[in-house]
């Protein structure tokens, strides 16, 4: 089974005082991989940058770098596409039990962007946190299998958090968001992760978005309005890479759309850069994610 998308994302600055020497790293085109085909897409910024250049980060991300020199009190980023998000059966448990999963990736001797040596020990966003590990480790126990324990801690962190998109802003400390239990999918994702790891599961971040509209007689999801976030966890040699979404307690599918991947928030930011400007400045953001 597979699903078309036209997807829409518009992200909109306006600055109190003309911003000059912007220099901005963008990644809002969706990825290809074998569960998900690019269609089509085109990435727009206005006002035109001075300079422009796409490549691919480590991780298969697509990276489009701008460069403005010419003062501007508003910049747009607007990427517009259509993409093919294909189902893939979950079939049956093949992972490894959780206390056997170090010395399975211990065997990896490969160190590419799919390895999960990269997902396992601290990252930027992403440090260890001793309530944290506690709680993971109250949730989950050695003999259970990996894929269990990914599933026993995304379930517990979706009963235990608050959806509250005032609680947080892009900046909160994970530890911050664990212990009042409130935020987005970026902080419960962030969170999930910190917890998996703490018991020895490589983990990592997504950055996508949801369909806008649900399949009828279905509830609308969690952060479907938005930039959505969710979990990648590592279940050993067999079962390999799995995505689940803790924000709405589901294995992700194909209502879930890729845009990038890394070990945390830092790796996948949609607009990361920098700017010399004064005063106060608005940030609005729009999605669209449209069943064909």
């Amino acid at each position: 089974m597979s699903q078309l998308y036209d997807i829409t994302l518009a992200i909109h600055y306006r600055y109190q005082n003309p911003a000059r020497s912007a220099r901005t790293l963008l990644r809002m085109q969706p990825l290809n991989r074998p569960d998900q085909r690019l269609v089509s897409g085109l990435l727009t910024i206005d006002p035109a940058p001075a300079t422009r250049r796409d490549w691919t980060d480590f991780f298969g991300n697509a990276i489009c770098e701008v460069a403005h020199d010419a003062p501007t009190d508003r910049l747009t980023f607007r990427y517009s596409g259509r993409v093919e998000r294909i189902g893939v059966p979950e079939g049956l448990d093949l992972s490894c039990p959780l206390a056997a999963l170090g010395q399975e990736m211990a065997e990896i001797g490969d160190l590419g962007p799919g390895a999960p040596h990269h997902f396992i020990g601290a990252s930027e966003r992403v440090q260890p946190v001793p309530e944290i590990t506690a709680f993971a480790r109250a949730v989950t126990a050695p003999a259970m299998s990996a894929l269990t324990a990914v599933q026993a801690i995304s379930r517990q962190m979706h009963a235990e958090f608050d959806f509250d998109p005032t609680a947080t802003d892009v900046r909160t400390d994970p530890a911050e968001a664990f212990r009042n239990r409130r935020g987005v999918c970026q902080d419960i994702s962030h969170v999930t992760i910190a917890a998996l790891r703490a018991v020895g599961i490589p983990a990592g971040y997504v950055s996508g978005f949801l369909r806008t509209v649900p399949p009828e007689g279905k509830p609308r999801l969690e952060g479907a309005d938005a930039m959505h976030a969710w979990v990648r966890a590592w279940c050993g040699t067999e079962l390999g890479w799995v995505q689940i979404d803790p924000t709405n307690d589901m294995r992700v599918g194909t209502d879930h759309v890729m845009v990038a991947l890394g070990r945390d928030y830092a790796d996948v930011a949609p607009v990361r850069g920098t700017l010399t400007s004064a005063g106060a400045h608005d940030t609005r953001h729009h999605v669209d994610v449209v069943p064909v």
